[in-house]
């Protein structure tokens, strides 16, 4: 019989490294002269001895994980960190059920950015800081940060990086190394979170908000400790920042990695997803400028690129900052930009969605059939970064998107069978499964998904973790062959 204890031992020690991390909430509460800092203390604690017990009692049963072994992995930090990531919330926010933290957990380390909070601004600051680090710990994935540790544990950890890694093409290697790519990758991340705190310094942010959304911009997480988002800044200076680190996260860090070793920036010139990605977002913003000048939204053209050009970066990079309530413009502008959400960030990247190397490879397959159709036997293989995709990456891309249609349907049906209307139902449904944030209706972007049922809000929440780990990894664990020995 297939053993889970191996699994549960990691999970038990994740979720004591998962513990300390919450030092961080705890030291600004401490020196920011806070009331409560032992609410931090206290949560602090019960994760780190629920932690300690679960890995004493399985710590015994070791062995080199197994494919399978890296999906429930997956699964399981992705599903239990968040219950434990709820305790600061419980313990510092009156009235705040374990439904409404567990989402608003789930949505920052799914870096969705989805929330039920309003408030913001008044809510202690190690509160705010530690629903904002939720969503950094969730960009490059907490499971790349721990495929770099598992060594010490005496496991392996390809599995888990191939399991969790977003994208079609999970197995290439930047190193021989699994661990020695994972560090590889957060170096990357860690040193772009660097620049962008310094910059939104400069931009006039106070160093607090600085970090808060530094964490928020990097990991595409869409958070901020203000109801109004970035509308409280009011910053071209502040919004201009924004952009450009929002394009930056957007692109596969893969590809960082390749210009910090060999010295030169060609390796993102020469990616063709890059250069779709920039392409498309270019489009987007054209394209809903001209909409708002058409239609006289803003009296100035100046003004209106400014918005169109935050809204659109924002909105098809998955992160969800808002300055504006772009769902009261023109239906074409918000309808667009909840497309690109859908596809628009690279693999390896930060942001959701199905990512912009499937979408290649759906139109480079497209392409392929219509030439068949006139030249049946003509020899057209699928071409992509300089090389032919393998019919299995093919398959793999169709059946994904087989899967993410059908789980995006069935969630908005169920929605709808819940009382919601067709707009909120199937923004919200898309929202969440390509951890995007903001949908449209009663939760777009003047509003959030404080009004939904408890059991509207756990539709979302699974949404959430289908979308964040790429959905088969969650199915997979309900086949029967996953379970057989």
């Amino acid at each position: 019989m297939y053993s889970l204890l191996p699994v549960v031992a990691i999970l038990g020690f994740m979720v004591m490294a998962f513990s300390l991390i919450m030092g961080v909430p705890l030291a600004f509460a401490w020196f920011g002269n806070e009331a409560s800092p032992l609410d931090h203390l206290m949560a602090m604690a019960i994760t780190f001895a629920s932690g300690l017990a679960i890995w004493l009692a399985t710590r015994r049963f070791k062995r080199e994980l197994q494919p399978r072994d890296g999906f429930l992995l997956v699964a399981g930090v992705w599903s239990v960190l968040p219950a434990f990531a709820t305790l600061p919330l419980l313990l510092h926010v009156p009235h705040m059920s374990f439904t409404d933290a567990y989402f608003e957990t789930m949505s920052g380390i799914t870096t969705t950015g989805s929330t039920v909070m309003t408030g913001l601004d008044a809510l202690p600051l190690s509160v705010n800081v530690w629903r904002c680090l939720l969503t950094f710990l969730g960009g490059m994935g907490l499971i790349v940060m721990a495929v770099a540790i598992l060594p010490m544990l005496g496991v392996g950890g390809s599995q888990m990086f191939r399991a969790e890694t977003p994208g079609p093409m999970k197995d290439t290697k930047l190193t021989p190394r699994i661990a020695e790519t994972a560090r590889g990758l957060w170096t990357v991340y860690v040193s772009i979170a660097v620049a962008c705190t310094l910059a939104y310094r400069a931009a006039g942010m106070g160093w607090a908000d600085a970090f808060m959304h530094m964490c928020t911009t990097i990991a595409l997480g869409g958070f901020s400790s203000y109801d109004a988002s970035f509308g409280a800044f009011n910053s071209p200076a502040i919004e201009a920042v924004a952009i450009v680190f929002m394009l930056i996260a957007g692109i596969n860090f893969a590809l960082y990695f390749m210009v910090w070793r060999r010295r030169s920036l060609r390796s993102v010139w020469r990616d063709a997803e890059a250069r779709a990605f920039f392409g498309v977002l270019a489009f987007g913003v054209l394209a809903v400028w001209l909409v708002l000048m058409v239609q006289e939204v803003y009296p100035s053209p100046w003004v209106s690129l400014r918005h169109a050009a935050f809204s659109v970066v924002s909105v098809a990079t998955t992160t969800g900052f808002v300055t504006v309530d772009y769902s009261a413009w023109p239906l074409f502008a918000p309808a667009l930009m909840m497309l690109l959400a859908c596809f628009a960030t690279s693999a390896g990247s930060t942001g959701g969605g199905i990512k912009m190397a499937r979408a290649l490879l759906l139109f480079k397959q497209a392409r392929r059939e219509l030439v068949r159709i006139v030249h049946p036997r003509a020899v057209h293989p699928v071409r992509m970064g300089g090389g032919i995709v393998d019919n299995n990456v093919l398959f793999a891309v169709l059946a994904f998107m087989l899967i993410y249609g059908a789980t995006t349907i069935v969630l908005t049906m169920v929605m709808l069978a819940s009382g919601l209307d067709l707009v909120t139902a199937a923004s919200a449904v898309v929202a969440s499964v390509n951890n995007l944030g903001p949908g449209l209706g009663s939760v777009g972007p003047a509003g959030n998904f404080q009004g939904l049922s408890d059991f509207q809000t756990w539709v979302c929440t699974i949404a959430m973790l289908m979308g964040r780990v790429e959905l088969l990894s969650i199915l997979v664990l309900f086949t029967p062959q996953f379970w057989q020995k």
